[in-house]
């Protein structure tokens, strides 16, 4: 493990609440990790308050709120301000509800909650007459559909970029730039095969696609190591190289596959000849991935 990373990994021990299971990390600048809630959460605070990168599962929203007065010198507890949903999993969006109610009990303050608009029309998505597919007081009150969408908080320059048609297609990634931290949701799991979601817009091109513009952000100090670190939507933190291992191999296994349907092969005949397999003992075999990559690459445009 790289020496920078192993150095945060000191750091998540030290800042493990025990009695919650849920880790407190520092990233760098005034951005932090909050790990075990389901999903990783990125964390900007300051003296005007918090805003966040992803809420969790709502089971975990009274840690997380404890968590997070744990990084004010007590008795300070300032509010939730802004909440920035990376997309519409749940497992990123379940606490959009309960994590303001609980921390801004006291202050009353009004959070906005920003995501793309896909992400709102697909939460709100329902058949006529039927109740929506995730309930109103999960979704996004302030969607954008421009390229993207920025903002200034604790005196920090905020800069959300939409990524279409990777995960889904309503992914966000949110770039603090004076802490130079890019949080990227679940576009990028470092140790694991990426999820396509092929019914909520995902797509094997629009994956690489996102991850190149990741590259584009992120700059690297000294041997191609630190410097502009990336807060993924699971797992570890990792820096520019790690995302450049992970292009690569997600673009060596299109490459494989789409020779392989050039070749009229079926589905279960690309699965036989294993295009993974040399990948599959740091990502993990999974034949979800790698049919959700044949689904994509066959598709009709």
């Amino acid at each position: 493990m790289k020496a920078a990373i192993l150095a945060i990994a000191l750091l998540a021990l030290q800042g493990q609440n025990p009695s919650t299971g849920i880790q407190t990390i520092p990233v760098q600048g005034n951005v932090y990790l909050l790990a075990g809630a389901g999903a990783n959460i990125t964390i900007q605070m300051g003296n005007e308050g918090v805003l966040l990168v992803d809420t969790g599962e709502e089971r975990f929203a009274p840690q997380i709120v404890s968590a997070i007065r744990s990084l004010y010198p007590a008795p300070t507890e300032k509010p939730i301000f802004w909440i920035i949903d990376t997309h519409l999993d749940s497992d990123h969006t379940g606490g959009n509800d309960a994590l303001p109610k609980l921390a801004n009990a006291v202050t009353r303050q009004n959070v906005r909650v920003i995501a793309h608009q896909n992400v709102l029309n697909r939460m709100a998505a329902a058949p006529r007459g039927a109740e929506p597919i995730v309930p109103d007081k999960f979704w996004p009150n302030d969607a954008y559909f421009l390229p993207q969408k920025d903002l200034s908080f604790n005196g920090e320059a905020v800069v959300i970029y939409h990524v279409p048609n990777a995960h889904t297609d309503g992914d966000s990634i949110v770039l603090f730039r004076s802490s130079n931290v890019l949080s990227v949701g679940d576009i990028f799991t470092p140790g694991h095969y990426p999820v396509i979601d092929l019914q909520n817009g995902g797509s094997v091109q629009g994956l690489i696609s996102a991850l190149n513009r990741v590259l584009q952000i992120t700059v690297p100090l000294k041997y191609q190591e630190a410097g502009t670190y990336v807060v993924p939507g699971h797992g570890r933190i990792c820096d520019e190289a790690d995302v450049v291992e992970y292009r690569d191999m997600l673009t060596i296994i299109r490459d494989r596959v789409q020779d392989m349907i050039k070749k009229g092969m079926t589905f279960d005949q690309i699965k036989a000849a294993r295009p993974t397999r040399d990948y599959d003992t740091e990502y993990g075999s999974n034949e979800a991935f790698l049919e959700a990559v044949f689904k994509s690459l066959s598709t009709k445009k």
